[in-house]
């Protein structure tokens, strides 16, 4: 399934469904099929994806800098690598998302899917 956000600021932002729902679980708690981001909530909304994205880009660096000491010491590396780094990171997945978001507060328009 696809979701479609739209905004009279943007031009439709398209998504797989799995992409979709963790962003807006991330901006707005529980994701729902259809809903609306009204003005008054687009900078919260802005700032909680912001926040998940530095977030993870800290976890990542930290888990690189733990794996290469481990690496350099020459100590089993098998605890550390128990879980792979994802290949596309949040903050490429919600770039899109925090464009769209960005032009709704600059021109002061709802951001909304499935309706």
């Amino acid at each position: 399934m696809l979701y479609k956000f739209k905004s009279k600021a943007a031009a439709d932002l398209i998504m797989l469904e799995a992409d979709a729902r963790r962003l807006l679980k991330i901006m707005l708690g529980e994701p729902q099929a259809k809903g609306v981001v009204t003005v008054q909530q687009l900078p919260q909304a802005i700032a909680r994806l912001h926040a998940a994205v530095l977030e993870e880009e800290h976890l990542r660096k930290t888990w690189q800098q733990r794996r290469q000491q481990a690496v350099e010491r020459g100590e089993d590396t098998s605890d550390i690598d128990g879980e792979p780094e994802p290949v596309i990171r949040l903050g490429q997945r919600a770039q899109p998302m925090l464009q769209m978001l960005q032009r709704c507060v600059d021109e002061q328009q709802e951001f909304y899917w499935g309706v």
